[in-house]
């Protein structure tokens, strides 16, 4: 067959990618620590971290050195087999956490299709099967498979594919009355961000957090926490609920487990994990050796007290000079949210815009619902750095008051 040319498929892009992402012009070839570099040498401050997954910088030394280590002796076996590095990891993970079992899987959304099925099977082994109901709350953000997105309840992430999947309850963000007034015999479980990432930055209050464990406990349904993005040390805690002093039966952890490299997990207590058997779930790729060895690594740094300490000074100084950015710029920022490095800026001027702004300063951040923008920056980000985020925030400001109409 003769190859076609781009004019006799006019619906396909030049590039030959599916249109799905609204892409920006930049290109980098290469990174280190906090900084980005173009094909054509221009330096970025990166205060977006791949979404919160480079949270140990680019090119970390001891994640390459991981990497190179086990790239060379062996990548993929498949889960027919052993893989030690799996059990190694799973009990650096239990033993930081509530958790007895872990399922290690590529990403965040597999973690939480894993989630969603480990809390359905407890009911169904319990002998309660029309326990399948997911309350999940608006403008929270899940992950891009059918049950994420349903869990969600985003209708732009929706539209097109078809009705909505039963088993899916969406509620008002923080209406706590609501929530004890949906919560009957089909319900298996609550899921929430701690911190919402995509959804705005809001951050749950502790309280909040207590009460919904406390509900969980009374009507003898599952708390599952996605710490995807809110959790591995961004925060200032290794995890974000830990601020609350609550714990789940479930969460879903990935971005930072492989400071980069694709590896998620879903952890559980052994009583919410009851009803997982043989041939319950699985997965080709997932807890490959190579994921496994980086993730060792990446978790060696990331639960140590110093880094976790430095985000914390990191991050109240951030917030305490975006705090006088807003002071000095009222018609730009509207508020600030979010908790740890997980920062977000509600802005009055267009988000998108101000992205653009902040490119133009050399400045990386990310968009986010509720016309927000988030600070996502590695969680090794110096102080330096961080003053250097400020000035080129400060000239995103700028730029922003300039287009807005006298």
């Amino acid at each position: 067959m003769a190859a076609k040319s781009v004019s006799e498929t006019p619906s396909v892009p030049s590039d030959h990618l599916m249109s799905v992402y609204s892409r920006t012009p930049l290109a980098f070839e290469r990174g280190e620590g906090s900084r980005l570099y173009t094909t054509d040498g221009e330096a970025y401050l990166d205060a977006m971290a791949g979404i919160a997954v480079n949270a140990l910088g680019h090119a970390n030394p001891k994640l390459v050195a991981a990497l190179s280590a086990q790239a060379a002796k062996l990548w993929h076996v498949s889960n027919i087999f052993t893989i030690p590095q799996q059990t190694e990891l799973a009990k650096v993970l239990t033993d930081a956490t509530f958790a007895d079992v872990v399922f290690f899987t590529n990403s965040g959304t597999e973690a939480i299709e894993c989630a969603i099925k480990t809390a359905r099977k407890y009911h169904w082994a319990k002998g309660e099967p029309e326990r399948i109901d997911i309350i999940g709350f608006d403008g929270s953000f899940h992950g891009r498979t059918m049950a994420a997105v349903n869990a969600s309840g985003n209708k732009a992430y929706l539209e097109g594919f078809g009705p909505p999947m039963p088993g899916f309850v969406q509620l008002p963000y923080g209406d706590h009355e609501a929530l004890k007034a949906a919560i009957g015999p089909t319900t298996a479980a609550i899921l929430i961000e701690p911190v919402q990432g995509e959804g705005g930055a809001r951050s749950l209050p502790d309280s909040c957090l207590r009460a919904l464990r406390q509900l969980c406990d009374e009507a003898g349904i599952l708390l599952i926490l996605d710490e995807v993005q809110c959790g591995l040390g961004r925060t200032g805690k290794l995890f974000a609920h830990e601020w609350a002093g609550v714990e789940p039966d479930i969460m879903a952890v990935a971005k930072a487990l492989g400071g980069g490299f694709p590896v998620g997990a879903c952890l559980a207590t052994a009583k919410a994990a009851s009803g997982m058997s043989v041939g319950s779930h699985g997965s080709t790729y997932g807890g490959n050796p190579l994921a496994m060895a980086v993730g060792l690594a990446a978790m060696a740094e990331l639960n140590s007290p110093a880094l976790l300490d430095h985000v914390s000074k990191v991050a109240g100084y951030l917030v305490q000079q975006i705090e006088g950015l807003k002071a000095r710029f009222p018609d730009v920022v509207a508020d600030i949210r979010g908790r740890g490095l997980l920062i977000g800026i509600k802005l009055h001027t267009p988000n998108r815009e101000f992205m653009q702004h902040a490119r133009d300063a050399r400045l990386l951040i990310a968009g986010g619902g509720d016309n927000c923008v988030r600070l996502l920056p590695p969680l090794v980000l110096t102080l330096d750095e961080a003053r250097e985020a400020i000035e080129k925030l400060e000239q995103a400001c700028l730029a922003a008051r300039a287009k807005i109409p006298a």
